[in-house]
């Protein structure tokens, strides 16, 4: 074995600090193979569950323009860039589009209607991004940790149920990861990374640049990683021949920056029409570009502009699975004393390093910066895979750790750890197919937070609701008395319930007119004081109501938001 190979083996070993206990080769290499196989059975089942289930979820407030937007990106290739409406599609051309084009392009083969194949594509990548996060903590932290940060994110919730329908912040997600997996085998590899590491390292950038504009990240994540390891070997005493290390390592990797460039052109053809566009797009995105509205959040209802700077950090402490905060919070503290420990490579520290900022820069970002803050944390899906890999990392140590205490510790570490994971996937369970409204105990659940907090901000909810007016109009053999069609008035997105009515029925915000109205259980839309038909309920939260207001007045759906309070004076001195 050479002394690179044996740098290499050592920095992928399941620990934290040099107090990792050691064990027989064997019972070792069994314990791993274990690891493996139970992170590959979840993999299959989560696969599993989601081809039984991708057909439940419901359509969000973008489905219909994402979806349009990837019929216009097959075109615009199609016809040799001669339809080249893509490339001004309201603002989506500013976004890379390769989650759309793919979803258009497998409706084409699959036996499914378009909407259910972006709810099983959406999957696809979401599994795709729970096999990256695995091979992350695995590299990072060994089998235990790998098997631990792929249970993490399995059963996250924001993860698991944003990667259905979230057309842009998911696939961002799983692009993300990539580009870390590929940017810690380069680290391990430094300063000469393998080819298949460069192939890695620019299918992830291309994807993660070419989907949403703040993939810029990546490079801050990489070039602070490498200034670490410029810092400690300039600190041993040669800075000329660290330089040289750092400048081989640049170079090896610019072919994977050529490729970055043709994925992110592929994916996001507006990025490269003109050289400046790319640049053009981050500007845009840095202003919030929309007329404001108010949202609900911690039961004040805020200008999406004026939320406070803690809203990122108090929802990601309210959603995410208590397990997966606790050991997330430990992986983050523990790699961060690992990173600034002399006695360990550099290159090891600067893997610990950049997944660190890969798990907080982005949230730490929102705090200083303080943007405009709307739809819970949707746009923070992508943290979920670092937050989880590291918390198999702390996970990993900690069954390492009772591992050295005996047979009973090494048993009841696991079973412990795998038992905290079996709260969130029962509160997934009852709130199927809306996954991602979970709130965690912390928070009193979702029924807790219903009044605090927006909840189903996408609205799918609506295809219940729409299913149970029609279940509704059958049961009874009613036919519109005063139009041709039914007239339904609805408060929230009203795409996703004229794609369950059809043709039958007219849609709109107005109730004067109306028959029927379908209403979310959000803050905005209002109770009536009309029989109810029906309403979508998870886990004591109504989603949707379904109103028959034949022969009533109703004369507004939305209710008129409160101005949030102002903030508390400072105390006179």
């Amino acid at each position: 074995m050479t002394a690179a190979s044996a740098r290499s083996r050592a920095q992928r070993t399941p620990h934290i600090t040099s107090a990792a206990p050691s064990s027989p080769a064997p019972p070792r290499w069994r314990a791993s193979r274990i690891a493996d196989a139970c992170a590959i059975a979840i993999l299959v089942v989560v696969s599993a569950v989601a081809l039984m289930t991708f057909r439940d979820y419901g359509l969000g407030w973008d489905d219909y323009t994402h979806a349009e937007y990837g019929g216009l990106l097959l075109r615009l290739y199609a016809s040799g860039f001669t339809d080249q409406r893509a490339l001004s599609f309201v603002n989506l051309y500013a976004y890379g589009g390769g989650f759309d084009m793919i979803a258009a392009l497998a409706a084409k083969i699959l036996p499914f209607g378009l909407f259910e194949t972006r709810r099983l594509v959406g999957a696809a990548v979401g599994v795709i991004g729970l096999a990256t996060t695995w091979r992350i903590g695995r590299r990072i932290g060994g089998p235990a940790a790998g098997l631990i940060a792929t249970a993490l994110l399995a059963t996250c919730p924001l993860y698991y149920g944003q990667m259905f329908m979230n057309a842009k912040d998911a696939p961002f997600a799983v692009a993300m990861a990539v580009l870390t997996l590929a940017l810690l085998r380069a680290l391990e590899q430094y300063p000469a990374p393998r080819i298949s590491t460069k192939v890695l390292f620019g299918i992830g950038l291309g994807l993660s640049f070419g989907s949403r504009v703040i993939g810029v990240l990546g490079g801050f994540y990489a070039f602070a990683a490498l200034a670490l390891i410029i810092a400690v070997e300039c600190r041993r005493g040669d800075a000329r021949k660290a330089a040289r290390r750092a400048g081989t390592f640049v170079l090896r990797l610019l072919p994977g920056l050529l490729l970055a460039y043709i994925t992110m052109a592929l994916v996001w053809p507006w990025s490269v029409v003109e050289p400046l566009n790319p640049i053009r797009a981050l500007l845009y995105f840095s202003h919030f570009f929309e007329h404001p509205w108010r949202e609900l959040f911690d039961g004040a209802l805020i200008l999406v502009p004026d939320m406070p700077r803690q809203y990122v950090p108090q929802l990601f402490a309210l959603t995410l699975p208590e397990i997966m905060l606790a050991l997330g919070i430990a992986g983050i503290a523990a790699a961060l004393v690992a990173s600034a420990r002399a006695a360990d490579p550099p290159e090891r520290r600067a893997a610990l390093l950049l997944l660190v900022l890969s798990a907080t820069f982005p949230i730490l970002l929102t705090v200083i910066t303080r943007p405009a803050m709307y739809n819970g944390i949707r746009h923070f899906v992508f943290v979920a895979p670092p937050i989880a890999a590291l918390g198999g990392l702390a996970g990993g140590w900690i069954v390492a750790r009772a591992a050295a205490c005996g047979r009973a510790a090494a048993l009841i570490a696991p079973v412990a750890i795998g038992a905290a994971m079996v709260p969130p996937v029962v509160d997934m369970a009852r709130l199927h197919p809306y996954e991602y409204v979970h709130f965690n105990h912390l928070a009193g659940g979702a029924a807790a937070a219903r009044e605090r907090y927006m909840l189903d901000y996408w609205g799918l909810s609506f295809r219940q609701a729409a299913q149970a007016l029609v279940s509704f109009i059958a049961r009874n053999h009613e036919a519109p008395a005063r139009h041709p069609h039914w007239h339904v008035a609805v408060c929230g997105p009203h795409r996703p319930v004229q794609a369950v009515l059809g043709p039958g029925f007219d849609i709109n915000w107005d109730p004067r007119e109306a028959e029927f109205v379908i209403a979310l259980g959000e803050f905005y839309c209002r109770r009536i004081d009309a029989p109810m038909i029906a309403e979508v309920v998870r886990d004591g939260v109504t989603f949707a109501r379904v109103y028959d207001i034949r022969g009533r007045t109703v004369t507004n759906l939305l209710t008129i938001p409160a101005p949030a309070p102002p903030p508390p004076s400072a105390p006179s001195p």
